[in-house]
């Protein structure tokens, strides 16, 4: 069985919240579509990394440009660090807020020369759900260039709270949360019991309020706050721009690893900007990732009794 293109992994999304008994911690990893077509009015198209530069550029000004990613993929994270580096070069960067780390945690306050331990101390790294060889040198990129990076993640603590909280049943439009239910089923591979996937989608909304809210909240006149997530969280339509203040201007760059173009639905939030409908202002693409079935990991995983249904 081959996992379908639009899918975000779906054992390595699992892994982040396998270890939280019964609670759910998404890794960002719904697999929501991930492209728009370039025939599509107002959508984005996709560029290589070597014209991101450039496009990049066309995205600014902008209060907050979030940056989707798939978590497998090596070039998304290489991509993130150009950003950084590019953005904190031209002066541009105010902070970096990271799905990765836990909100109230950050590297404010940590020299330019502060070593990886100091820095994974600082924001409560969690290295086996996100590994730092992975993200570090994004994370270290912005310490080194003097500039804060702050966790937007919605705290453990506070997932069971949300799972329970059906006030997040509301936020989204009635098709846009039907499209959270099914990234949910197909990005677990269906093994999800039914009554699961409304208090899931709800820690999805809650962590995306989270790290819009950390976002905002990084806010410097002048400068661009870089959020980086997994692409789920990201689109216009259903993540974290649906949670931003209406007037501030956000900017999405979604990351693909060699899928297929795909036409993104637009059930637009009442906060999206006027000239956009697309969930993405831009699509960057990469190589493909080796074929791998995560859905026979997953089961493999959970047949184990790693299941927190069970």
């Amino acid at each position: 069985m081959h996992t379908p293109p639009s899918t975000f992994s779906a054992f390595r999304c699992a892994a982040p919240w396998l270890a939280v008994a019964s609670l759910a911690l998404l890794g960002g990893c719904t697999g929501l579509g991930t492209a728009t077509t370039a025939s599509s009015p107002n959508s984005a198209t996709s560029i290589s990394t070597t014209a991101w530069p450039t496009r990049l550029q066309a995205l600014l000004p902008a209060d907050v440009l979030l940056l989707g990613e798939k978590h497998d993929a090596a070039e998304h994270q290489q991509w993130q660090r150009d950003t950084v580096q590019a953005l904190a070069a031209r002066g541009q960067l105010a902070a970096v807020v990271m799905e990765m780390a836990e909100q109230g945690h950050s590297t404010t306050g940590l020299p330019r020369d502060a070593t990886e331990a100091q820095v994974q101390a600082a924001l409560q790294w969690k290295d086996a759900a996100w590994p730092w060889k992975a993200y570090g040198p994004v994370v270290m990129a912005a310490v080194a260039a003097g500039v804060p990076v702050w966790g937007g993640n919605l705290p453990r603590a506070r997932m069971r709270d949300a799972m329970a909280d059906t006030a997040w049943d509301r936020h989204l439009p009635a098709p846009a949360l039907q499209r959270q239910y099914e990234a949910l089923r197909e990005g677990h591979c269906g093994l999800l019991p039914e009554s699961q996937i409304a208090p899931m989608a709800r820690i999805q909304i809650a962590r995306d309020a989270a790290m819009a809210r950390t976002a905002t909240e990084a806010r410097v006149s002048g400068q661009t706050v870089l959020l980086i997530a997994g692409g789920g969280h990201v689109l216009r339509s259903l993540g974290v721009p649906t949670h931003l203040p209406a007037g501030l201007t956000s900017k999405v760059a979604l990351a693909q690893a060699g899928e297929a173009q795909a036409a993104i639905k637009k059930e637009a939030p009442a906060n999206m900007n006027a000239d956009t409908d697309a969930d993405a202002d831009a699509i960057v693409a990469t190589p493909a990732l080796p074929a791998k079935d995560h859905c026979a990991e997953l089961r493999e995983q959970w047949g184990k009794g790693a299941n927190p249904a069970r």
